[in-house]
Order: structure tokens, then C-alpha cells, then sequence
């Protein structure tokens, strides 16, 4: 395990080394020290599946569909989860870089020690998604994507585009929101209650409360 620090959050992540996993393209069983390269499972439907301590790259998991089960100790770069429907998984000690999750769907997912880095997350839909220790998102795109009743307290976004994502009784108390683009937000100030920002974000933040109090702002 690796220690990554993001701002003032530390996140345990896997260190994994090719030379001791073995290769398979066989998902059928869940994995376990598996390595994966460019495995094409579109469509896959798992079911309290485990996959823990593997290394997977370039894999097509998009129109799949999960329930229930893990994702442990792995790395993950360059897959494909779009329009994928994650439900009840716990991800734990992880780091997903370079995928897409456009339009997937995350419903009451839990996440400890996660980041996720230069990943698309547009249009996607996160419904009570909830961290239980330390996520982050690095240089992401979160654009047009919907948030509800997900409680995800002192979680990184740096330099994240948040451009038209909506959030909805959200709890994000001790958020870390510097360095992302919040122009475009959609939500209520009470979602941000607590959240830390950079100054120059200050003039987006007035922008979301003049719509969130519907402000009249007159030049003369």
C-alpha cells in the first residue's frame, strides 16, 4: 500500500506489481491478484461479485450492470463504465484513473480510501453514494451530472469541472471544492454549508447565491 496526500487528505492506495498478478480476461467469479488488459465485458451483469488486489486497463464494463459485492486494493485505468448501473458495491483502497463513467448510474455505493482521477463522470447519476473515509476527485469532469442524498463529508474535488451538475440534500460538510470550476452549479447553498474554497471562487460563489435568494441586481 501507498499513501497519496491531496490536499490535506491522505488516501491508502494499492501498490501493485504486474510480475505477481496472473493474467485472465474471466470476470465470471469475481477476480482476486488478477491482470487484466483490454478485457471487453460490455453488458457483464454481476452479482455479488469481489475483486480485490487487481489491476485492470483498457476494459469495456459499459452498459454493464453490478450488484451488490467489492472492489478492493485495485487499480483501475483507461475502462470503460459508461451508462454502467452500480448498486450496493463498496469500493475500499482504490485508485481509478483515465475512465469513463458518462451517464452511469451509482446507487447507495460506499467508498473508503478512493480517488479518482482524470475520470468523466457526465451526466452520471450519484444517489446515495456515501464515503465512510477518505475520496478524492482529481481533474475531473462532473459536468450535467445529478448528486442526491449522498453524504460524502470532507471530499476532495480539485481542478474538477462542475459545470451544470446538480445536487440534491446533499451532505458535503468539510468539502475541499478549490481549484474546480463551479460556474454553472446547479444547487442550493445548503449543499455547500462548510465546504472550503479558493478566493478566486468567490465571484462564482455570488452568482450561486444571487440565483439560489433570486437577488435583484441593478446598476443603478
Amino acid at each position: 500500500m501507498r499513501t497519496t496526500t491531496i490536499g490535506d487528505l491522505k488516501i491508502l492506495l494499492p501498490d501493485l506489481d504486474p510480475d505477481d498478478l496472473d493474467t485472465t480476461t474471466d470476470l465470471a467469479d469475481g477476480l482476486t491478484e488478477a491482470l487484466v488488459n483490454g478485457a471487453t465485458w460490455r453488458a457483464a451483469h454481476l452479482e455479488d461479485a469481489s475483486i480485490r488486489s487487481s489491476l485492470i486497463a483498457g476494459a469495456d464494463l459499459s452498459e454493464s450492470t453490478w450488484e451488490a459485492g467489492s472492489l478492493y486494493g485495485c487499480e483501475i485505468t483507461r475502462t470503460d463504465f459508461s451508462g454502467a448501473t452500480l448498486t450496493g458495491i463498496t469500493v475500499e483502497r482504490c485508485a481509478i484513473t483515465g475512465s469513463r463513467f458518462t451517464g452511469a448510474r451509482l446507487t447507495d455505493v460506499r467508498l473508503k480510501d478512493v480517488l479518482f482521477d482524470g475520470c468523466r463522470f457526465d451526466y452520471a447519476s450519484l444517489q446515495r453514494v456515501a464515503a465512510a473515509g477518505s475520496v478524492a476527485f482529481t481533474d475531473c469532469t462532473l459536468t450535467n451530472g445529478a448528486w442526491s442524498s449522498c453524504r460524502l463529508p470532507r471530499l476532495v474535488l480539485r481542478s474538477c469541472d462542475l459545470a451544470g451538475l446538480e445536487l440534491d440534500s446533499c451532505h458535503l460538510d468539510g468539502t475541499d471544492l478549490r481549484g474546480s470550476r463551479l460556474h454553472g452549479l446547479k444547487t442550493s447553498l445548503d449543499n455547500l454549508r462548510g465546504v472550503t474554497l479558493g478566493e478566486d471562487q468567490l465571484p462564482d460563489l455570488t452568482q450561486l447565491t444571487v440565483a439560489a435568494l433570486n437577488l435583484a441586481v441593478r446598476k443603478d
